[in-house]
């Protein structure tokens, strides 16, 4: 009678040493398949930045003050690259987003110091602009069927051109941008700028949508069969409509913040942050989801981007160096996302022949 409970833990001993053993196993499988340079290459190719310019500017890029200065410098681009995500996830190219940005920082500064306008009404009234904007690439890609590249390009033209109309190419300044509305982009918190946490907040919002909602699903479908996706069922082309709606609301909240950053409403504010935008999208696609535009992919892209021309800046390298080091990331990352989104097709047919000898 006494025996029994001997045997029995004797036996239970092995089978939970051997259930802890498996355990830490797949833990340790699971870790190192997040940690895979295939999901966050970007991560590595950050830590080669860091070790670089570690060496090369001593003195001034190992320091707490370089990590502010790469998330204060890059957080509008940030933004930029977030607006875009949608967009190029339903496979709709928005190159209108820099424009909208410039347009609405423009208008928001205008209204408020030419017009006398409030605060608050004048960043609804540049939202409201920027939503417009939207509204014209929405009906030119999907009710004209514009090639959405061309026709998103020809409305920032047109933006442009308004813009030099309105302004005659010169910033708006006035003290009334002062106050309120630089602290939009200038005010901090917890050593950054507010715009820093305005990424975060929109990484976080378009992470839910496109990771744990129904929508988010549709928006992946559409982008990477669109025919397949609409036979299925999916409105793709009111996902693309609504996708691009959403672009040109983010782009024209990532101008107004750059023109609280500056202080004033510059005519072509936008414009310089179209490539870098671009290149931190395409290089978030390739972490985290490979072959995905996702947004906390966009987040490390622009970090990774940041560190790099941070780091040229601080070295005092030629000041093309930076626009090289965003173009070779822009190239590598087009290739490599190509890659990842195209079809295996060779491994498909070979399977269907093995199944059916």
């Amino acid at each position: 009678m006494t025996a029994a409970p001997d045997t029995a833990s004797d036996v239970d001993a092995p089978i939970t040493t051997t259930g802890s053993a498996s355990s830490r196993a797949s833990t340790s499988r699971s870790l190192l398949g997040l940690l895979s340079p295939k999901r966050v290459s970007a991560l590595y190719v950050l830590a080669v930045i860091i070790v670089i310019f570690s060496f090369w500017a001593p003195e001034t890029f190992p320091r707490m003050a370089t990590v502010q200065q790469i998330l204060n410098g890059n957080a509008v681009i940030g933004l930029a690259a977030l607006s875009i995500a949608i967009p190029l996830s339903a496979r709709v190219f928005d190159l209108s987003f820099a424009y909208t940005m410039s347009l609405s920082g423009v208008t928001a500064a205008h209204l408020l110091a030419n017009k006398d306008w409030s605060l608050s009404a004048s960043i609804a009234a540049a939202l409201g602009i920027a939503l417009v904007v939207g509204l014209i690439n929405a009906v030119v890609v999907v009710v004209l069927r514009v090639d959405s590249m061309i026709g998103t390009l020809a409305t920032g033209s047109i933006i442009q051109a308004f813009i030099t109309f309105v302004t005659n190419e010169i910033p708006i300044t006035d003290s009334k941008l002062y106050g309120g509305f630089s602290d939009i982009g200038q005010k901090q918190f917890l050593g950054l700028i507010l715009p820093v946490w305005y990424m975060f907040v929109a990484a976080a919002l378009l992470w839910f949508l496109l990771s744990h909602t129904a929508t988010g699903r549709r928006i992946y479908a559409t982008g990477f069969n669109t025919e397949a996706a609409r036979l299925t069922g999916i409105k793709t082309k009111r996902i693309q409509f609504c996708s691009l709606l959403v672009s040109a609301v983010i782009a024209g909240w990532a101008g107004i913040a750059l023109a609280g950053v500056l202080g004033s409403g510059s005519p072509t504010a936008g414009t310089p942050y179209l490539l870098p935008a671009f290149a931190a999208a395409f290089l978030g696609a390739t972490q985290l989801t490979p072959g995905r535009f996702n947004a906390w992919g966009t987040v490390l892209g622009v970090i990774t981007l940041g560190a790099g021309t941070t780091g040229l800046s601080l070295a005092t390298a030629p000041a093309w160096a930076s626009n090289m080091f965003t173009g070779v990331v822009l190239i590598a990352a087009l290739a490599v996302t190509t890659v990842q989104r195209k079809p295996r097709t060779g491994k498909r047919r070979f399977s269907l022949r093995r199944s059916a000898a």
